[in-house]
């Protein structure tokens, strides 16, 4: 669970924009490009140009905040203000319209039932009833001896039957 999302960049590691394709940028509230200093400055300023355009083409926030791109330099400690501001900034417009809570509540909401699914996908699993099905039926699915359905319903009758 998070309430801000800041995706840390590096200028000049080649991977710039690779984050489109792994999908993660459409999930930063902010990007900050670290390393902006010395002989990495023109760098930096080019992939924040490169970020900011980006951004454009990715739909309009839950939140309905515009994602911001932020140069830095942790060794020199420039931009580190802008971070924090820009963090200070998210809260007070998602708190101002509700998405903050309504964002923590879905949060908590979806992790309460992953650690539901978690547990009984780990229950069902180390039964030792199902361990010696499992397979069985496994290999009857691929040889079209049942449907994958009936396999998961067998399985499924085994688990809460021998509870």
């Amino acid at each position: 669970m998070v309430d801000f999302f800041l995706l840390l960049m590096l200028a000049g590691a080649g991977d710039e924009l690779q984050g489109i394709k792994r999908g993660i940028m459409e999930m930063a509230d902010t990007i900050a490009i670290n390393k902006a200093d010395g002989s990495n400055i023109n760098k930096a300023k080019l992939a924040k140009a490169q970020f900011e355009n980006a951004l454009h083409l990715f739909p309009p926030t839950e939140s309905g905040w515009v994602p911001k791109v932020i140069t830095c330099s942790a060794l020199k400690n420039n931009g580190i203000d802008d971070i924090w501001n820009t963090i200070n900034d998210y809260l007070i417009h998602c708190k101002s319209d509700g998405y903050f809570l309504a964002n923590r509540n879905r949060q908590a909401k979806y992790w309460m039932y992953e650690t539901i699914n978690a547990a009984v996908k780990e229950k069902f699993y180390i039964n030792t009833q199902i361990k010696n099905k499992l397979k069985e039926l496994e290999n009857d699915v691929i040889s079209n001896k049942v449907s994958s359905f009936v396999a998961a319903k067998m399985l499924l009758d085994l688990y809460f039957n021998s509870k």
